[in-house]
């Protein structure tokens, strides 16, 4: 109930946009064209989200666990960088979101990127998995893929929807809720609630078209959730695989659509050559 109350909250703020139905991303060789359901706008999901990140930003800073992995940062930072200067090829608006990238030390194993591009990954996922960094772009890869499909704001869409909010919300909340309200909205969907089955295969591939255009092997994206299983092991699985389940269809359709996007990472490497030539050429 308390969930449904936020969505309410969203909709008597004004930030209730009847868009319909429409695909958030285009182009790319692994890309999907799916109609989806967008009921509320992207603008005001972001602000959400961006006032949700920095809450969480700020608990992780008073812990005195922000950044302070120097090692862990400069390999997140560094990965994230050449992801996100690919990401045109899927939405081109998406180049000039308010990136931010950040590395909360934790043992939990987990990573996520909210909606307009806010990324944090734990240290947990980084050394309980003992990640390469093929892998890690894999990770990185994934949850941004999950915000240029906007999947967030597809779910909240989902929910007025469902629970017929058009109609009831102005009945049983008053205006002038704010931007928290999307906060929590948003860090509830990013941080608590799975995405769909069709949701994960849709960044399942993207990502991995994402780190194969950065100049990452996508194999490693097949790898990791390998690693994913083995991790869980018939035990409690841990917080990423309870909300990205691992299992043989997932990647089975990862080797599936490898042949499409090892192209595009051996032609990466090779511009990657390139560059390094011309370098020492003119030294």
């Amino acid at each position: 109930m308390k969930r449904i109350m936020y969505l309410f909250a969203v909709i008597i703020s004004g930030a209730l946009v009847l868009s319909g139905c429409e695909s958030t991303t285009s182009g790319g060789v692994t890309g999907s064209s799916r109609s989806q359901l967008l009921l509320i706008s992207s603008e005001d999901v972001n602000a959400g989200s961006a006032k949700a990140y920095k809450q969480e930003m700020d608990k992780a800073r008073a812990a005195n666990a922000l950044n302070t992995n120097a090692t862990y940062t400069r390999r997140v930072n560094a990965i994230a960088k050449r992801l996100i200067a690919q990401v045109g090829v899927f939405r081109p608006e998406a180049k000039n979101w308010k990136w931010e990238v950040n590395v909360v030390n934790s043992k939990t194993v987990n990573a996520y990127c909210m909606p307009g591009g806010k990324i944090a990954v734990y240290t947990g996922i980084i050394s309980e998995l003992n990640l390469t960094d093929d892998e890690l772009a894999a990770v990185i890869g994934h949850e941004m893929a999950h915000a240029l499909r906007e999947h967030s704001r597809e779910q909240i869409s989902q929910e007025i929807a469902k629970q017929q909010a058009l109609s009831i919300g102005g009945a049983l909340l008053g205006a002038g809720s704010t931007t928290q309200d999307l906060a929590n909205v948003a860090s509830q969907y990013v941080l608590t609630l799975p995405f769909s089955r069709t949701m994960e295969a849709e960044s399942d591939v993207i990502g991995m078209e994402l780190m194969a255009r950065a100049g990452y092997n996508p194999e490693g994206a097949i790898s990791i959730w390998r690693k994913m299983s083995a991790l869980s092991g018939g035990n409690e699985p841990s917080e990423f695989t309870s909300t990205h389940p691992s299992d043989k269809t997932r990647i089975a359709n990862l080797e599936k659509e490898l042949p499409k996007v090892m192209p595009l990472y051996e032609a990466a490497k090779g511009k990657g050559a390139s560059k390094t030539a011309a370098k020492k050429s003119r030294k």
